[in-house]
């Protein structure tokens, strides 16, 4: 019988992902490849494919455990096999294939290429399944979205919430309300001590990877020599146990908070595995639910935690699916500042930016509130090309893929898509910084002024961009008080900050 092909992307790394289970391990083969346009298309971590390439050679290595035939195509920088394509096609002509099987891909560039020219250029069909390791399709989500002038994502949410019953109570959801965001934006005291870190012992697999991914990928922004991320299913599940026994139970308390040289704090870490197949939504939103269960998590920290997973997660990459291509190209502010060298090396005067920028560089990672508020909010504040500053995240976050990072990115970071994502833009002076971290008290700049050579940045810009954007947000009904806050000060103290700000624009190399 005439063998399929079942291609396998280096996010698809669960031996239940849709096209395996459509494919029969004693007939059909199975491919991964690590090939030089996914690793360079924008300049990723070294730790992201680090990542990525150990993960996929475990994951071979299972398969063929399993029984399944696997071609690995291991990187070659000077092979003429510089696409997915061109392996599959070399592949072809030693097979003669029956079809290929795929599960749908991440990234919208790519699904177009796998629709509308792998079935021409290889000659055989090409079956591409639903990814269901996600709750919602994209079919669901436009079903959803259909006729609703705003797409809010706490309805979203509580209709995921119905729909896997996570912390149900019948019809209604368990204590009374379905949010209890409100309860975590604590600053941290060092109240509870910083869990314990978790490693992983390394095998011949993970030791070459590294070597090899040091060798030719050494000019990428980032380092791997704090490099410990799970690379088997396995440890993937040991990183997923030490946060519920050792974080979620004061995860929701601190999610928001950021602390001088203390990047992990109490989050997961658990993107990437999430992101690439090596977890699944469900079983992590089921293990945190047993520890509220179990009474050794409390609510607001279980909740919170499955709110990111089963309703923004689910979310964005509905938005994604409903409104690419387009929805790349939008620039509602029309920024054109091209994003600052110091995002690439991480010297800067502001500590803030400087302490996010060290955890990026040596973790491949920075938290939420760190990418939104911190690196994400200067970005916007700044009026930096939204596709600069995507292309940015893209690179240097080990979990990030063009599905999440986009939407998350162009439409809460920069609020390029006009508000379709959120109703006003998360722009912040210094003063939610230094409400949230210990930051400013180890910064250069003074974080309690606004027009002095020495002012905070971000106190300025912030009026700055308030400005230059009145006719746009004005009329915002959550933003009316802000104006008037303006609009109440002295014209020489208006014009003072204006003037800074301008200087700092002027000087953003600088700063």
């Amino acid at each position: 019988m005439t063998p399929r092909l079942v291609v396998l992307l280096g996010d698809q790394l669960h031996d239940a992902i849709s096209s395996l289970r459509a494919a029969e391990a004693g007939r059909d083969h199975v491919l991964l490849a690590e090939v030089d346009d996914e690793a360079r298309y924008v300049p990723h971590h070294p730790q992201k494919i680090a990542l990525l390439f150990s993960a996929m050679r475990h994951f071979a290595q299972q398969l063929r455990q399993q029984g399944w035939h696997v071609h690995y195509h291991a990187y070659q920088p000077n092979t003429e096999q510089r696409s997915l394509l061109d392996v599959i096609q070399a592949l072809h002509k030693q097979h003669g294939y029956e079809s290929v099987l795929i599960t749908q891909c991440g990234e919208y560039r790519l699904q177009q290429l796998i629709e509308h020219q792998w079935p021409t250029t290889l000659g055989v069909a090409v079956t591409c399944f639903n990814d269901d390791r996600f709750i919602a399709t994209p079919e669901q989500f436009a079903q959803w979205a259909q006729g609703r002038k705003q797409l809010r994502m706490e309805y979203f949410y509580r209709d995921m919430r119905r729909q896997t019953g996570l912390l149900m109570e019948g019809d209604e959801p368990t204590g009374g309300q379905w949010n209890f965001d409100a309860d975590n934006r604590q600053k941290y005291r060092g109240e509870v001590p910083l869990p314990p870190a978790l490693t992983f012992e390394r095998d011949d697999i993970d030791a070459e990877v590294l070597a090899l991914v040091q060798t030719h990928f050494s000019e990428h922004a980032g380092s791997l020599e704090h490099f410990n991320w799970a690379t088997t299913r396995n440890d993937a599940l040991k990183a997923l146990q030490h946060f519920i026994d050792h974080r979620l139970p004061w995860f929701g308390d601190y999610q928001d908070a950021m602390v001088m040289d203390e990047p992990l704090m109490f989050h997961s870490l658990i993107a990437p595995y999430l992101n690439c197949g090596l977890l699944l939504p469900m079983e992590v939103c089921r293990a945190a639910e047993q520890a509220y269960l179990d009474g050794h998590a409390p609510l607001n920290a279980v909740e919170g935690f499955i709110r990111q997973i089963i309703g923004w997660r689910e979310y964005v990459r509905g938005i994604y699916w409903l409104k690419m291509p387009d929805y790349a190209t939008l620039n509602a502010q029309g920024n054109q500042r091209a994003l600052p060298s110091f995002y690439w090396h991480g010297e800067t005067k502001m500590q803030c930016m400087k302490q996010c920028f060290n955890s990026t560089f040596k973790y491949a990672y920075a938290h939420h509130i760190q990418r939104l508020m911190v690196t994400g909010n200067f970005a916007l504040l700044a009026g930096i090309k939204p596709q600069d500053i995507c292309d940015w995240y893209l690179a240097v976050y080990a979990d990030a893929y063009d599905w999440v990072e986009l939407p998350n990115t162009l439409g809460m970071v920069m609020h390029a898509d006009g508000g379709y994502l959120v109703s006003k833009p998360y722009a912040a002076s210094g003063n939610y910084i230094n409400k949230m971290s210990d930051y400013c008290s180890h910064c250069h700049y003074s974080v309690k002024t606004a027009t002095d050579d020495d002012s905070c940045p971000f106190n300025s810009l912030y009026w700055h961009f308030m400005q230059r954007h009145r006719e746009q947000f004005a009329r915002n009904p959550r933003m009316g008080m802000i104006y008037r806050s303006f609009d109440r000060m002295k014209a020489e103290k208006q014009h003072a900050i204006i003037a800074r700000a301008e200087h700092l624009l002027d000087h953003i190399e600088e700063l």
